[in-house]
C-alpha cells in the first residue's frame, strides 16, 4: 500500500513540474506596434508608432482566449515579461470595413527558445 502511495505522489509532483506556455519564468517578448492611417479612399496617408494602443497576448498554440494584455509606450512598444520557454501569439486590432464588428485582429506569432531569451517580435502593423 506504501508503495502505491509513494507512486501517486511522485506522480503528482512529475506532472506538476511539466511547465507549460505562460507566466513564471525568466524570458521575454518584446515588440514594436505601428499605424497606417489611410484616407477615405483607402490610400495611405501616414505611417507612426501606435501610442497608446492594446496589444494581447495568448500562451500557447491551443488557446483560444487572451491571457494577458499590455499598453504600448509612446513609441509604439511593448514588452511582455516573466514567461517561459514555449510558443505565443500576440495580437491587437484594426481597422476592417468588411467585418462586421468592424476590427480584425492582426496576429504575430512567437516562439521562446530558450531562458533568460528576450525575443524580438515582428512589428504589428495595424490601420486607423
Amino acid at each position: 500500500m506504501r508503495k502505491i502511495v509513494i507512486l501517486i505522489v511522485l506522480s503528482i509532483v512529475f506532472i506538476g513540474c511539466n511547465k507549460v506556455e505562460g507566466e513564471g519564468g525568466t524570458s521575454s517578448i518584446t515588440g514594436k506596434l505601428i499605424v497606417n492611417d489611410l484616407n477615405g479612399l483607402g490610400n495611405l496617408q501616414a505611417t507612426f508608432p501606435g501610442a497608446d494602443e492594446d496589444v494581447f497576448i495568448v500562451y500557447g498554440k491551443d488557446n483560444t482566449t487572451y491571457n494577458d494584455k499590455v499598453s504600448t509606450s509612446y513609441d509604439g512598444t511593448y514588452r511582455f515579461d516573466n514567461l517561459t520557454e514555449g510558443s505565443y501569439k500576440l495580437f491587437s486590432y484594426s481597422k476592417c470595413d468588411t467585418c462586421a464588428s468592424g476590427n480584425i485582429e492582426v496576429l504575430v506569432d512567437v516562439v521562446i527558445s530558450a531562458k533568460k531569451q528576450v525575443v524580438e517580435a515582428a512589428d504589428i502593423v495595424i490601420i486607423k
